[in-house]
């Protein structure tokens, strides 16, 4: 696996595929696995795919403090990997933590995002904004909870493979997530991307300048309709919303749905839903 270095950390990274180059963040408590149906058939369409392990969860970037966390910082780090593979831009597609970065990365360096495709996680100012208006206070509790020390990695070992399996992902990833994380002590950087939510400064203009396409599953347990419709005010470029009859898990559940989502931003790509089908 190929690697790259930023802020004094390794990165490692999926580089497959040839073509337009597609970014692909994962979230939490993802890796870069979980974008493996949809690379694929990215790469059948003639697209390039790069998935890297973000800070955190690659070996060796996994820095202690919850300061190393701020977005500016995982966005940076998405910069560097496009920089180490000589990208001018590329398109962007993120899923849970790594939409909040994709959304980070085309407020803070839009010349570099050729389009941004967020899935599940709304713009966060939409977030902010609805959260005493709807029920998306109540559904984001465990935010609240993971910025106490300790606590967090000890109670959520024992109910990670559940809680998973209860909010639709399939069996084998969450055994598979919930074995990496077997060990309270790996959850902390992970964690401490919520820790690090207090001492993040979004970038100064909130408004998406780029070609903007959201996903939305309207069962997902964590984020509600009000600040997935509200997305749209703060994008000033070609905005699609997308809702699917999904939960969270996009990625794996319903690869098709994001494949045609992501090619449909890259000019020149023809839209082949039917054809989608791994090689």
């Amino acid at each position: 696996m190929p690697t790259y270095t930023h802020d004094g950390l390794t990165f490692d990274y999926f580089d497959a595929g040839s073509g337009e180059p597609v970014v692909l963040l994962h979230g939490f408590p993802e890796d870069a696995d979980s974008w493996d149906q949809v690379a694929t058939r990215l790469q059948a369409a003639g697209l390039r795919t790069l998935a890297p392990e973000q800070r955190g969860y690659s070996p060796g970037a996994r820095p202690p403090r919850r300061g190393d966390y701020t977005i500016d910082k995982l966005s940076g780090d998405v910069i560097a990997l496009l920089d180490a593979v000589g990208l001018d831009r590329a398109h962007v597609v993120g899923h849970d933590w790594g939409a909040g970065v994709a959304w980070d990365l085309a407020t803070r360096h839009p010349r570099r995002v050729a389009s941004l495709v967020a899935l599940a996680t709304p713009h966060p100012v939409a977030v902010l904004a609805s959260s005493w208006r709807s029920g998306q206070l109540l559904r984001s509790w465990y935010m609240g909870f993971f910025q106490l020390p300790w606590l967090p990695e000890r109670t959520s070992v024992r109910v990670l493979e559940r809680t998973l399996l209860r909010t639709g992902l399939n069996p084998a990833d969450a055994g598979r997530y919930a074995e990496r994380f077997a060990d309270p002590r790996e959850l902390t950087a992970p964690m401490n991307w919520y820790r690090a939510i207090p001492l993040s400064l979004l970038a100064t203009d909130r408004i998406v300048r780029v070609p903007t396409t959201y996903l939305w599953g309207n069962r997902d347990p964590y984020l509600g309709r009000v600040a997935a419709t509200r997305t749209a005010e703060f994008v000033a470029a070609d905005y699609r919303f997308v809702e699917l009859d999904a939960r969270h898990w996009l990625p794996q559940n319903h690869p098709d749905a994001v494949a045609s989502a992501i090619i449909d931003r890259v000019p020149g790509v023809p839209r082949r839903t039917g054809e989608l089908a791994t090689p």
